[in-house]
């Protein structure tokens, strides 16, 4: 099992470990690639502030990211584990897991996906940086879209022969998409909150809640160390351990499944 993630848009601010050193990276087939990326941004955020600031969309109270992303490459680093914070790496709690029994399954099983570093693992030393999958980064382009040729291969062959559990939001997701006989062994997990009103039973997507729960069941499989072998096995895993979920084939062949998980008030 390979599950998939996003970053988040809150990190921590410093570091204590090494400098950067992309030869360490998850993924090392793409360090040029990072390398341009990383060129790139530090051109833009040493130019006009103000382009800067509304290039990454970062509000006034953010703009010291501009100064965070000038010192990539000097700046003290933190694991990955560590330095994405945030509503689903808090309902994830990577620090219990890689304490524990499930530390070697939870280095294995999760890619965290940048507009940086294109992916990475949670034990990858990276400083504190600003710069999400959504940026169109001049001369780049929309990152999504530029780290999409480069990604295939390499996460592919990660994910060889093992179930694919998409994660991550619709931004980070441009960056790769499984396809052929890998998308048949993926399931997009899709949060949907359930109410009723008047007699009458209401689903709708809430980004928050779908943060905090995709987190929770990343958290469960791994603690208790599930390894379903194809989308049906984890939806059947999943509400073993107390979830709803609801399988959903794709509409065409070549795409994944979508593995609706229900919360309730």
């Amino acid at each position: 099992m390979l599950i998939l993630l996003p970053p988040s848009e809150g990190k921590a601010t410093e570091g204590d470990g090494p400098a950067l050193d992309l030869a360490g990276l998850s993924l090392p087939e793409v360090n040029g690639v990072r390398e341009a990326v990383l060129e790139s941004l530090e051109a833009l955020c040493s130019g006009p502030r103000e382009q800067a600031v509304e290039v990454l969309g970062l509000s006034p109270g953010q703009a010291a990211a501009v100064d965070r992303n000038l010192a990539l490459r000097t700046a003290p680093t933190l694991p990955a584990a560590r330095l994405y914070t945030g509503v689903l790496y808090d309902n994830l709690r990577l620090g219990e897991l890689l304490a524990g029994p499930a530390a070697a399954r939870t280095r294995d099983s999760l890619l965290v996906f940048s507009g940086l570093w294109g992916a990475v693992g949670v034990d990858d030393a990276l400083p504190p940086y600003r710069l999400s999958m959504g940026v169109k980064l001049p001369p780049l382009g929309a990152l999504g879209t530029y780290w999409r040729p480069h990604l295939a291969d390499p996460v592919a062959k990660r994910a060889d022969g093992r179930l694919i559990v998409d994660c991550r939001s619709s931004s980070y997701a441009a960056a790769y998409r499984p396809s052929g006989e890998a998308a048949d062994r993926t399931a997009a997990v899709r949060i949907l909150k359930e109410t009723v009103a008047g007699g009458e039973v209401k689903r709708s997507v809430v980004s928050h809640m779908a943060k905090a729960t995709r987190g929770a069941i990343a958290h469960t499989l791994l603690r208790e160390g599930r390894a379903p072998e194809s989308p049906a096995e984890l939806a059947e895993a999943l509400n073993d351990l107390g979830h709803t979920a609801e399988l959903t084939a794709p509409a065409k062949p070549g795409r994944p499944s979508t593995l609706d998980v229900v919360v309730r008030d």
